[in-house]
Parts: C-alpha cells; sequence; structure tokens
C-alpha cells in the first residue's frame, strides 16, 4: 500500500459553493419526490454509508425539509486501497427498520457500483415500500453494474477523488471541496 504524501498534489474539481449549490437542487427534488407520501408518522428513513457519506448527508438532508430519521451502514470493499477488493464487508449494521417505510440510500461515491449494488439487495430483501439513491460522485471509469441512481450530483468519467467526505487512507475527508488526487509521481 502506498502512503499518501504529506503534501499530495490536489486539483480542484467541484467548489464548496458548487456543492453546496448542487446539494440544494438534490434536496428540492427529493422534497419534491416524496412531499405527498410523509408523515410525521411514518418519515423518510435516510441511511448514509459510513463513513464517506457523512459530510454530504448532513448537507442534503438539512435540504429536503421533510420528516425523516437517520440511520448509518458502514460497508467495505476497498480495505485503504485504491480499488475495490469485490468483497463487502459490513462493518456496522442499521438500527432502524427497513420494512415497509420509504428509504433514502445516501453514498459520497459511486465508482465500481459493488457496494451499493450489495447494500440495494440487502435492503430491498427488508421489503421497504421504496428504495432510491442519492449519491454525491457518480464515476463512470470503473463501473461494474447498470445501478440506478435517483438523485445524483456530478457525474464524473474518471480520476480519484479526495474531500467532502471522500478520502484516500482515511485521509482528505474534511476538505470542503472535491479534488482529484494525483497519486505517485
Amino acid at each position: 500500500m502506498e502512503t499518501p504524501s504529506p503534501h499530495p498534489s490536489l486539483i480542484p474539481v467541484f467548489s464548496p459553493e458548487a456543492l453546496a449549490a448542487r446539494v440544494l437542487e438534490l434536496g428540492q427534488r427529493i422534497r419534491d419526490d416524496y412531499q405527498a407520501l410523509l408523515t410525521v408518522e411514518e418519515p423518510l428513513l435516510v441511511i448514509g454509508i459510513l463513513n464517506g457519506a457523512f459530510i454530504f448527508l448532513a448537507d442534503l438532508v438539512r435540504a429536503i425539509d421533510l420528516p425523516l430519521e437517520i440511520d448509518f451502514i458502514r460497508l467495505s470493499s476497498y480495505q485503504e486501497e485504491t480499488q475495490s477488493s469485490q468483497h463487502v464487508v459490513m462493518l456496522k449494521s442499521l438500527e432502524k427498520e427497513v420494512g415497509g417505510r420509504h428509504v433514502l440510500v445516501v453514498e459520497d461515491i459511486v465508482d465500481c457500483g459493488l457496494t451499493l449494488a450489495w447494500l440495494l439487495e440487502f435492503l430491498g430483501s427488508k421489503g421497504p415500500k421504496s428504495l432510491k439513491v442519492a449519491v454525491a460522485i457518480s464515476k463512470l471509469e470503473r463501473r461494474q453494474n447498470n445501478l440506478s441512481l435517483d438523485y445524483v450530483g456530478f457525474e464524473l468519467e474518471e480520476g480519484f477523488l479526495v474531500g467532502y467526505g471522500l478520502d484516500y487512507a482515511h485521509m482528505y475527508r474534511h476538505l470542503p471541496g472535491i479534488h482529484k488526487l494525483r497519486l505517485g509521481s
């Protein structure tokens, strides 16, 4: 495993302002789509995939302005590498019941799509009323399946990205914008 440089080459891709504007648009679309379906007694269940989705999820739920509950699941298919191991491991399970609920999965980035495909199959087996996906970044470079992504912040062809929850070896999540990380020399 390559150790990240203390001063990596970061190339800005999306500014904090661009992210905020897009998240607001997504939140309004989600609110419009779910407004007639939800009540205080039957709120939207928003499931964030840890660790990367926590920043996007926090911004997104503030933009939705509907009754909702939040839960988190922690999955891994990267194990500190830059490419998926092709094996999904559940590191933290859900605390809320999914059955009979409208569920929105929130993910930071969909790359090869393996982790999200696994999660959608897992959640689908629990009998939700509806199951949709919001993702900050859809990256097409290594996509291995045709996932249905309902709410997409930005779509990119390639690049290893960090910031706004995205990391490299548990670093750079805190950056307010999204940057391409130039690995190696």
